[in-house]
């Protein structure tokens, strides 16, 4: 397989701070922070004010978002800032 484009690269990058900018905004988060573990396929979101939810209110409420944007991470991981 061929490696990405610019462009490509530019598009995912995007992908990502819009996620994570939707997860912010629907976790009423004042800041919000994010690190792609390329090796395992993982992105960590940290969002402020996490901690105020339950696992099944996080579940329940970001779920939707998750699997409507279907970034290409074999997990994504919502943990508090």
């Amino acid at each position: 397989m061929s490696e990405p484009t610019e462009e490509e690269l530019q598009a995912f990058v995007e992908d990502v701070e819009f996620l994570v900018k939707t997860l912010k905004e629907i976790f009423e988060s004042d800041n919000a922070d994010f690190l792609i573990d390329e090796q395992n396929e993982i992105l960590y979101v940290k969002l402020e004010g996490l901690n105020d939810y339950s696992e099944e209110e996080i579940e329940e409420i970001a779920g939707p978002v998750l699997e409507e944007l279907d970034l290409d991470f074999e997990e994504i991981m919502l943990l508090p800032l």
